[in-house]
């Protein structure tokens, strides 16, 4: 079955790949693991370039490289939100007894992907490009465009849990989608790129840390 996987890169990162060994993740491969009878027509991986901080200011430069290991994935295409950097102020949860209870905080909001999915996931359903969709995140938002292709356009619609907690939120169980699955550690573990990959700018390798 021709099959289009749709990446939350922020929901796969922070749910299961912050704090592991696995973030040099090929997802073509992980993609073929997942659904081993499928043809992996298309992978649209949705993110959006990070803020380095003074504490850890090569966090860009670390994802610059695993963006151009993607690229040489020929079937996957990038797409990109933007971050939004501002000032605001907001309640502190344990205020003190004297003193105000409201702090100044810079917030970052990631602000594009969720929209970026589910209009690639209708446009693609609508246009025939897959007879399957798969998304990869528990994001809630995106409850909706799941729902249209699966039950209004009638294109089965399934859904990888990258979270560390295998249930799926409640906007998801709603649906309910065609399936919904939970990518365990050994799916990442065996579908890392190569240390050294070769593009036409030469040679690249893993990040040392990351």
């Amino acid at each position: 079955m021709r099959t289009n996987i749709y990446v939350d890169a922020f929901n796969l990162f922070y749910g299961r790949l912050k704090g592991s060994p696995h973030k040099w993740l090929d997802l073509d491969a992980l993609a073929r693991r997942l659904l081993p009878g499928n043809e992996i027509h298309r992978i649209r991986y949705f993110t959006a370039k990070v803020v380095s901080w003074p504490e850890d200011p090569d966090q860009h430069n670390r994802q610059d490289l695993y963006l151009r290991a993607l690229s040489g994935i020929p079937h996957l295409s990038i797409h990109l939100g933007r971050f939004r950097v501002g000032r605001t102020w907001m309640r502190l949860a344990h205020p003190p007894q004297a003193g105000s209870p409201m702090v100044e905080v810079i917030k970052v909001e990631e602000k594009g992907t969720d929209v970026n999915i589910g209009a690639y996931l209708i446009a693609d359903v609508l246009t025939a490009d897959c007879e399957m969709a798969v998304v990869i995140s528990n994001d809630s938002d995106l409850a909706e465009p799941i729902r249209m292709a699966c039950h209004d356009y009638g294109v089965p619609v399934g859904i990888f849990n990258p979270g560390r907690i295998s249930r799926a939120s409640w906007h998801l169980q709603q649906i309910p989608p065609s399936f919904f699955r939970h990518i365990n550690t050994t799916a990442l573990e065996s579908c890392q790129f190569p240390e050294k990959l070769q593009d036409v700018d030469g040679e690249f390798q893993r990040p040392p840390t990351w």
